[in-house]
């Protein structure tokens, strides 16, 4: 195992989240909302009155971003190597986990454990625990 350092990047990352820990405390401290994308979109597939700009908002930014990102440097370019059948299965996985576990990685991972949540920190290590065990079984056990 070796370090990619050409894509090593440890202020990207540090200011990537300043930014977010920085997002996710407005959001809980002006508005009382914890920042949990799938709670946020989930939300506005059953509307409730005065709950639906913030989440639009939400919504928009996180679409929005690159687009703001790409004004200042170049995009970089994704490599996904899967087919569309194992992205659908996966993203169904994801969603299907999602409810299961009350909510998804941003939610627990940087809302949850900042507000100490033991919840959260058990879905977070099992979140991690199953992220972990897939890769090495799909890379070192069946070398894909």
């Amino acid at each position: 195992m070796s370090i990619d350092w050409s894509h090593f990047t440890p202020l990207a990352a540090l200011a990537g989240g300043v930014l977010i820990g920085t997002a996710v405390a407005m959001l809980a401290l002006f508005n009382g909302r914890i920042a949990g994308i799938s709670g946020v979109l989930g939300g506005l597939l059953r509307t409730r009155k005065g709950d639906t700009l913030w989440r639009v908002a939400f919504i928009l930014g996180l679409i929005g971003a690159p687009w703001v990102y790409a004004l200042f440097a170049a995009l970089p370019q994704p490599e996904i190597d899967a087919n569309y059948g194992a992205l659908i299965l996966a993203g169904l996985l994801v969603g299907i986990g999602t409810r299961y576990g009350s909510g998804c990685t941003s939610g627990h991972g940087v809302c949850g454990l900042s507000r100490l949540s033991p919840r959260s920190l058990v879905a977070t290590a099992a979140f991690m625990g199953a992220g972990f065990a897939t890769v090495f079984v799909t890379r070192h056990l069946l070398g894909l």
